[in-house]
């Protein structure tokens, strides 16, 4: 067969496709915002020149990517979302879920993302960095004995780690699966009372001390060898004993 006597059979989008791709540019550019209230389904139906059917498929389409929200009544309309790192955990999770990855597999890639980014940021950090590090390592002594505070202020720390190394791309894998491992945590602290946990505290505590030590001294080498031996006992730490399956925590 001859390259003039094949057919390539080229999909044409539906208009109700076309209109979700032009509204979902608005929103990623920032020319529709977090909560605006897009216009009314005459105007839209008038300006894209479509039907009612049409415009709703289009909608369809963004409700289903949590790029907008329909509220039905007088009030109501579609109103503007932002892209969260939480819808693509819950993807991401449902993939997981379905090659049978363990909740042991999620904390090390969160530990190669994460320790990457700590050795970046040890490596360029500013004085900047390394005020806001203070002021959230500070903040952590205040919360020992208030296990969900500070689990939540881990939290927190473990983001702002990844997010001041400077790389968005790094920043959106690793935010996937820290919504993953907050889930586990979550499931994980429901089976315990506050004595492991505030004694937890005190050990995380002092890691997150002893790191800010590490990158204010731009020890990259340094910073990434013990965070890595950090999130490795964690692991340990949490996956011990009967483990909840990610169809479990994420169900």
């Amino acid at each position: 067969m001859t390259a003039a006597s094949r057919t390539s059979i080229v999909r044409v989008p539906k208009a109700g496709e076309m209109i979700a791709a032009d509204l979902r540019r608005q929103i990623v550019l920032g020319e529709l915002a977090k909560d605006d209230v897009l216009p009314s389904e005459t105007a839209l139906m008038e300006r894209y020149g479509v039907s009612r059917p049409t415009l709703r498929e289009a909608f369809r389409i963004l409700e289903s990517e949590q790029l907008i929200n329909i509220r039905r009544g007088a009030r109501g309309g579609a109103r503007v979302l932002v892209p969260d790192s939480r819808v693509a955990a819950r993807y991401a999770g449902l993939l997981l879920q379905y090659r049978k990855a363990s909740i042991a597999d999620v904390y090390e890639a969160r530990s190669l993302l994460e320790t990457a980014a700590v050795r970046t940021l040890a490596a360029k950090r500013t004085a900047t960095d390394l005020q806001v590090l203070t002021e959230l390592v500070e903040k952590g002594e205040t919360l020992i004995g208030n296990a969900v505070g500070y689990a939540e202020h881990d939290a927190d720390f473990h983001e702002l780690l990844v997010k001041l190394s400077g790389n968005d791309t790094l920043d959106v894998l690793a935010g996937m699966l820290f919504h993953l491992i907050d889930a586990h945590h979550r499931a994980y602290a429901a089976t315990q009372d506050d004595v492991p946990a505030f004694a937890s505290a005190k050990v995380v505590q002092r890691a997150h001390v002893k790191l800010l030590d590490l990158i204010q001294a731009r020890d990259a080498d340094g910073a990434t060898e013990f965070w890595r031996k950090h999130l490795k006992q964690v692991s340990n730490y949490m996956t011990r004993g009967e483990v909840p399956e990610l169809v479990d925590i994420l169900s």
